[in-house]
């Protein structure tokens, strides 16, 4: 048997050695403080030129076109969610006709921008008064919040149809064989079994769906509806101010942040099984 009879003598730290300054760092650090520049060039701005009489006068407004927009989208994207279902299952399905059906709504609403969905069915549908008033629809597509709504909705429901039907088919196979070994019946599998880790498949899509629905709202005010974009438009056109346009996207920027943060959360806590 050996043992140790002197220890070794405590040697100093090693250097810190400093990477050479390369191209892409030199780069980096170039674009890193034009940003910085650009945003201390804006936040000088913005003090410099701040104007209290049009923060009294135009601000309740901005409150108004925020409150149109949340609303525009929460209901969107609850209706979106509820359309999906079906539509994710036809996807599914092994039905020619009903694959086919869902197959095109999604190719369609996918494919085509929001913007042109929207003139479709404000302008387009509205063509058709008279057809439209006989069956005592008109009320609903005559108004433009109504309009962008449902056009809002219909192409949602085709993205988070696509993220459910992904979602849903990503479940191991396995998982569904061992819920028959134990006999439970499909609706239970479905719901206790593969639903669960489908969804938290699918949270962080659900999120991107959800902020990109906020971004893209804005272009409802093409169509007369007065959200946050179309307040920012109406007091632009009184004043003739830039900064009009940037407390739009600080609006923006802050709702994007805080759902951002939301969603981080929930998905955290719905996943702390899963993190070891």
């Amino acid at each position: 048997m050996s043992y140790v009879t002197t220890l070794i003598a405590p040697q100093p730290a090693p250097p810190v050695v400093t990477p050479p300054l390369s191209a892409g760092r030199v780069v980096g650090l170039i674009g890193l403080g034009m940003w910085m520049l650009l945003a201390v060039s804006l936040v000088y701005m913005m003090v410099s030129n701040w104007d209290t009489s049009k923060f009294v006068h135009y601000g309740p407004r901005y409150l108004s076109g925020l409150w149109v927009t949340l609303t525009l989208v929460a209901i969107s994207i609850t209706c979106g969610a509820v359309l999906s279902i079906p539509i994710a299952f036809a996807r599914m399905s092994s039905n020619r006709l009903l694959n086919a059906v869902s197959y095109g709504y999604v190719y369609v609403f996918r494919g085509t921008p929001l913007l042109a969905q929207i003139y479709l069915i404000y302008y387009g549908i509205g063509s058709f008064r008279a057809e439209i008033d006989a069956i005592g629809l008109w009320w609903f597509f005559r108004e433009a919040w109504y309009c962008a709504l449902l056009s809002m909705t219909m192409n949602t429901a085709a993205y988070q149809a696509e993220i459910l039907r992904g979602a849903i088919e990503s479940v191991p196979r396995g998982q569904i064989e061992g819920a028959k070994s134990l006999g439970l019946p499909p609706s239970i599998t479905f719901l206790r079994v593969i639903l669960p880790q489908a969804l938290i498949v699918a949270l962080r899509p659900y999120g991107n769906e959800i902020i990109l629905m906020i971004k893209g709202s804005a272009i409802v005010a093409v169509v007369t509806v007065l959200d946050l974009m179309g307040q920012t438009r109406y007091t632009f056109s009184k004043t003739f101010d830039y900064q009009a346009y940037l407390w739009a996207a600080i609006f923006y920027l802050a709702i994007v942040e805080v759902m951002r943060h939301i969603w981080g959360a929930a998905e955290a806590r719905l996943t702390r099984h899963l993190k070891r």
